[in-house]
Formats: C-alpha cells, sequence, structure tokens
C-alpha cells in the first residue's frame, strides 16, 4: 500500500530489510531482501556513464547505470512463506482495489512527488535518463496535489498477477520479460537472466548489550545497521545522564563516536560475499572499547581512520519508507523498504506502474574497495531495521531490582557495591521494534533513540520528539578507500532547534562546524512492549506523516 501512495519512497522496484521476532520459535530473524547488480554490466561501463554525467566520480543518479534487481517482492514472499497466515491475495487486494479507484495523497508525500518531477525532468533532459515518457504518464500527469486521490491502474495489473500468480510472476513470468524488454529498448543492463537468478536471505542479526539494560540488534553489511552498535559500544564508558541531554559533552561523546564509527563504514561495509569481511569484525570484544578512548569531548579529534584495517554527501539523499507492526501473540516485524534516491532511477517498465531503482549509485568506483562495483553484487545500503531487548526486572534478582529502583540504571560486573553472593541475572526480553528513516541518519537516529529512553528515561513518544543532532561529511563507502578528499574533511554538525545555543556555541568552541536547524531529522516509528502489563506502547514521527494506532 505504501508503495502506491508512497512511491517518493519506496515500491516493488525497491528492496527491503526486515527483523522479525517470532514468539512460537523464540527467534529473532533477520532477513536481507537487497537485489544485486546486473551479471551484464561491468565496472568500465559505470566508469563510462559516470564519466559523461558525473565528471568520473561516481555512479550517476538516474538512468539505467544505478538500477539494481528489485529485492522488494521476494522479500514480501519469504516472510509469507516463514510467517504468514493469509492468503497473499487477501494481503495485495485492499491496494489493488485503491490503485485501480483511487487513494488520498498526504502533504509531506505530495511535496516530494513534485520535486521528484522536477528532478527527473532535468535529467531526462540532460541526456542522464534514458526514457522518461513512462514515469510522467504514470505518475505526473500531473502529479497529485494534497488530497487529491492518485490512481495506478498498471500498478494494479501488476499486483494482480504477483497476487495470482505468486512471485514467480516477478522474477520469472511475464512481468520480468517486460522488465527485461524495457531495459533492452532503452539501453539498459539488468536482464531477465538477472531477475530470474535474484533470491534475498536469512540472515542473523548482529546484537550488542548497552548498559546491561537493553540489547540493540542490528543488521550487519552490506547495510550500514553495525555503525549504529559500534556507537553504543564506545558509548558505554561515558556518563551521558549525569552530561544531560542536548549537553555539550553529551553531543561531543556522541559525535565523536559515530565519526569513528561511520569511518570503518566507509572503509569496510560491503557485500559480504564479495568482501570477505566478516560482520561481526566490527563489534568484536573490546575492539569499540578501545576505539572510543580516541574520544576526548573537550576537543574535535581530526578526521579519523577506519580501526579495522586501511581499507559523499549522496548518502543523506535517500527517501524510504519504515513500518513496525506486533499482534496479539507477540508476533514484532521491524521492516524497511527503498527504492533509495527519491522515486528511484527514473525508469517505469512499460505498462507495470511502477519506478526501478537506482541503489547501484552507492558503489564505489575504486578497485581497492570493498564496495566497488562488481556483477552480481550487492551494493551498500543505508537502510536499516533495529529491534531491541530490556532486561525484565521482575526476573532479576531482588538485590538487581533495589538497585535499579534506587539509581535508575542497571549494575556492571564493575560495580564496587555488587554482594558476594550469586545474583539471578535478569531475562533479556522482546522489547522495541523500531527504525527511523534518512539516509546516513539513521544509524545516528537509532543511538540517539536508545539514549533517550535508556540514558534520558524518556518515554517511547517523548524520544522521537526530543531534538536531534546529525553529523555529515567524512568519507563514504562510495569514495576511494585512500587519497580522496574526504579524508580531510571534518564535516558539519546539524542541529534542530531544540538544541540549546549555548550547546551550539560550545561545539564550535571545541573545533567543531555547527549548522542550524536543517538536520535531516529522519522518519521515526515505534513499537514497545510494556512488560509489566503487557500492553504495546507506540509512537510516530512528528515531522512527516505518520501514524501510530492499535485495534
Amino acid at each position: 500500500m505504501l508503495g502506491l501512495v508512497e512511491p517518493t519512497g519506496n515500491g516493488i522496484g525497491g528492496d527491503l530489510f526486515a527483523i522479525v521476532w517470532d514468539p512460537e520459535t523464540q527467534q529473532l530473524y533477520g532477513y536481507n531482501g537487497s537485489g544485486r547488480s546486473p551479471m551484464g554490466a561491468t565496472l568500465a561501463d559505470m566508469q563510462a556513464a559516470a564519466d559523461e554525467h558525473e565528471d568520473g566520480e561516481e555512479i550517476p543518479p538516474f538512468g539505467a547505470a544505478p538500477v539494481s534487481v528489485p529485492g522488494t517482492v521476494d522479500g514480501w514472499f519469504a516472510l509469507h512463506e516463514k510467517f504468514g497466515r493469509l492468503p497473499m491475495q487477501d494481503n495485495l487486494t485492499p491496494t489493488i482495489e485503491y490503485a485501480r479507484n483511487g487513494a488520498p495523497i498526504p502533504e509531506v508525500i505530495a511535496y516530494y512527488w513534485g520535486r521528484n518531477e522536477t528532478r527527473l525532468a532535468e535529467a531526462y533532459e540532460s541526456g542522464m535518463l534514458e526514457e522518461y515518457a513512462n514515469a510522467k504518464a504514470t505518475y505526473f500527469s500531473p502529479a497529485p496535489r494534497e488530497g487529491s486521490l492518485f490512481r495506478n491502474p498498471d500498478l494494479a495489473n501488476t499486483l494482480e498477477a504477483i497476487a495470482t500468480e505468486g512471485r514467480d510472476a516477478f522474477y520469472k513470468g511475464e512481468l520480468a520479460r517486460t522488465m527485461d524488454a524495457y531495459m533492452e529498448r532503452i539501453g539498459g543492463f539488468m536482464s531477465y537472466e538477472d531477475l530470474a537468478a535474484h533470491e534475498g536471505e536469512w540472515i542473523e542479526p548482529i546484537c550488542v548489550t548497552y548498559r546491561a539494560e537493553v540489547s540493540l540488534c542490528e543488521l550487519g553489511p552490506n547495510t550500514q545497521g553495525v555503525a549504529a552498535l559500534q556507537m553504543l559500544q564506545m558509548l558505554e564508558r561515558f556518563d551521558l545522564r549525569d552530561m544531560g541531554f542536548g549537553s555539550a559533552d553529551s553531543l561531543m561523546a556522541q559525535v565523536e563516536a559515530k565519526r569513528l564509527a561511520f569511518a570503518d563504514r566507509a572503509a569496510g561495509y560491503a557485500d559480504p560475499a564479495f568482501s570477505g569481511i566478516d560482520p561481526t569484525t566490527f563489534v568484536r570484544p573490546g575492539y569499540n572499547e578501545e576505539r572510543g578512548r580516541a574520544i576526548d569531548i573537550s576537543q574535535a579529534m581530526e578526521p579519523p581512520a577506519p580501526g579495522f584495517a586501511k581499507a559523499d554527501k549522496k548518502l543523506e539523499d535517500g527517501d524510504t519508507t519504515y513500518l513496525t507492526v506486533t499482534d496479539k501473540d507477540g508476533m514484532m516485524v521491524s521492516l524497511i523498504q527503498s527504492n533509495y534516491r527519491g522515486m528511484g532511477s527514473g525508469l517505469v517498465p512499460d505498462g507495470l506502474g511502477f519506478m526501478l531503482q537506482d541503489r547501484g549509485q552507492l558503489f564505489s568506483l575504486d578497485p581497492e574497495h570493498p564496495n566497488v562495483f562488481e556483477p552480481g553484487k550487492r551494493p551498500f545500503h543505508t537502510i536499516i531495521p533495529a529491534f531491541a531487548f530490556k532486561a525484565d526486572l521482575g526476573t532479576c534478582d531482588p538485590w538487581i531490582q533495589d538497585f535499579y529502583i534506587m539509581s535508575g540504571e542497571m549494575p556492571t560486573w564493575n560495580n564496587t557495591e555488587l554482594p558476594a553472593r550469586s545474583l539471578k541475572q535478569c531475562e533479556f526480553k522482546p522489547w522495541l521494534s523500531f527504525g527511523l528513516m534518512g539516509g546516513g541518519m539513521q544509524p545516528q537516529g537509532h543511538v540517539q533513540i536508545i539514549l533517550n529512553l535508556v540514558d534520558y528515561n524518556m518515554g517511547l513518544q517523548e524520544a522521537g520528539d526530543a531534538a536531534r543532532w546529525e553529523h555529515r561529511g567524512g568519507c563514504e563507502p562510495t569514495d576511494n578507500l585512500s587519497g580522496d578528499e574526504c579524508e580531510s574533511d571534518m564535516g558539519v554538525i546539524w542541529l534542530e532547534s531544540g538544541i540549546p545555543e549555548e550547546t551550539r556555541a560550545e561545539l564550535e568552541r571545541r573545533g567543531h562546524t555547527v549548522k542550524c536547524c536543517q538536520a535531516n531529522g529522519g522518519g521515526y516509528q515505534a513499537i514497545m512492549r510494556d512488560f509489566e502489563t503487557g500492553a504495546w506502547i507506540a509512537a510516530t514521527e512528528m515531522r512527516k506523516d505518520g501514524n501510530a494506532s492499535g485495534y
């Protein structure tokens, strides 16, 4: 449904990642539904496109070059096969009906819709986008305004085929043949064989414990969730609660941890099937604790190098849809979909009613980089769902319960007050399914939500409403591995207006460039379990269109 009414952020031409807590098996599952680059394309092809349209620096954002195989439909069916209850026909019928009869478009989506029309028209006029008539007919004739009904009968027909014939209709049937013929017509790279070969992957989420109270779980590379885990491990040694929310000390610790984690992200986050880098390398015991010792909250550090090995700003520009749902049995789903930059590549296959993604722009062109473009490879991804477990005080030793009530925090084994007797440790239970959209802001946002809940004792909605910061700059996984100008880039801290002016001034005094008030705050959605009552608590983003509801 969101692919119909919010094509500015996602659709069946894009990719999907999910984390699912299954109460029946008592297991947390991760799913990587990202597609791969075309087998018929080469690094030389990408460099030629970059030379023609981007001064040789990067893969173009629009047109055939950045198109990778869409993984969303396969992801739907993989999740449905493992956990689904209703027939897929029933699941897709409401969207099919809205696509035929019209669905209302809200304010923020309508605004971004208009921006995409401008960008795509310019890309076509420049020659970057090979074909624009299909996109114009599907989405911009005219672009919907706030409150108007949008109809997409082509998408209705596509979804009808998927509902009746299954995922193979998209990857091996007539829909795949249509995509193949379209790409051949415009001179693109993705082929029927690429679609037919696609399969997503069930993966193990990576989790780290923070303050002995919560365990945050993310998905490893080729996406960026591990950066949030690295940041939390670095921040363990700082008393953020005592520093205070929004203080210069607290923000310095957080920003410097981000810069260190993102140095590793720039040099090593890539498809592990090609890079050979174990995703758990970045959170191995002691690694981030050691990295974090470089943080001096009194002075901004020089641009940091990667810590694990020596191995652009466009990552801030992605548009995404995140959702989370829970049910009466305790199942929790954290799911994110995206076409990457806005509506995607600008290419709408003939008569299918959806746009192909441009996620392939996030490959590097440096042959030495783990994230370099290669045929059949998954590009670096920014989209990350998140999940967290929490210590249930009702399962702990009474001494631990009393300590938490008195101090507001969990004891650690470094605590001198620990009694000599053996203590029954708390059981960690599924607690929070959440996400925060926004390109490179996502891991920064995940960390801020966890800090707000744990260190600053905020409620779930308050944790999302609280003013955010975002650090932009430094090297990215799309840059050259070494010798790039980004290596000397200190970046900029962007603050929302709720951060005190004195904090802003102090951060500048400590060596950072600070700007207000245009931070990429992202888009937050969350559902939390109250262990005492069993109730679900939901929160949604105040900065853009969103919804929290229960029935």
